[in-house]
């Protein structure tokens, strides 16, 4: 897995560099200590995941992310901050970040950076409580209109939970592949990209 670093405290960087690799599946293909930087080296490396703190100088996290994501619709980007604000947290939702974790919760970044890898979005356990109200939920949303039936809003929820494929499957009893199908056709119905976009249309629309 190639991750990209930027933060704007070069000593946390290398820090994170140490921890990442240390694992033996991850490879920081380069650091970075600004947004513009961080603009320019994903461009340069196209990293399987771009590991990326918010408050920086001359570019924030938010505004790098989101021009990475308009010339790179897929790019993964995980931020990794100190800062729970909740306008940061609705900011990286909206421009389609794969997750929002803490920094003091070094231990849970290499398994962030697993889930991200393997499709997932991620967003700590503090960041998951916010999540509610700062999407505005309502208490009913008419699936009908969208033609999702039964078992495809169970797994809109499971999604929304965090669940990979594979748990999805096991707890709803059915195969991967029967999985990958519904969440293909809930996207299509919805007219979403991905898991990412998903769990915040559950968030903004269906608690």
């Amino acid at each position: 897995m190639n991750v990209l670093v930027v933060d704007d405290d070069k000593l946390v960087a290398i820090s994170l560099k140490t921890i990442l690799e240390a694992s033996g599946r991850i490879t920081v293909v380069a650091m970075g200590n600004s947004g513009k930087e961080a603009v320019s080296l994903f461009d340069e490396h196209t990293p399987d995941i771009l590991l990326m703190d918010i408050r920086m100088q001359d570019m924030t996290g938010l505004e790098a992310g989101e021009e990475i994501l308009k010339k790179h619709p897929d790019a993964k980007i995980l931020y990794l901050t100190t800062f729970s604000d909740d306008e940061y947290i609705r900011r990286a939702l909206s421009i389609g970040a794969k997750g929002y974790i803490l920094k003091q919760d070094f231990e849970g970044i290499v398994p962030a950076l697993d889930a991200v890898f393997g499709g997932q979005s991620v967003f700590g356990g503090e960041i998951v409580e916010k999540l509610p109200v700062l999407t505005h939920t309502r208490n009913e949303f008419d699936y009908s209109k969208y033609q999702i039936n039964d078992k495809e809003q169970e797994i809109i929820k499971l999604v929304a939970d965090g669940l990979s494929n594979k748990e999805i499957a096991e707890k709803l009893f059915l195969s991967e592949g029967t999985v990958r199908n519904y969440l293909s056709s809930v996207l299509e119905k919805l007219e979403l990209r991905d898991r990412t976009q998903l769990a915040v249309f559950y968030y903004k629309n269906c608690l």
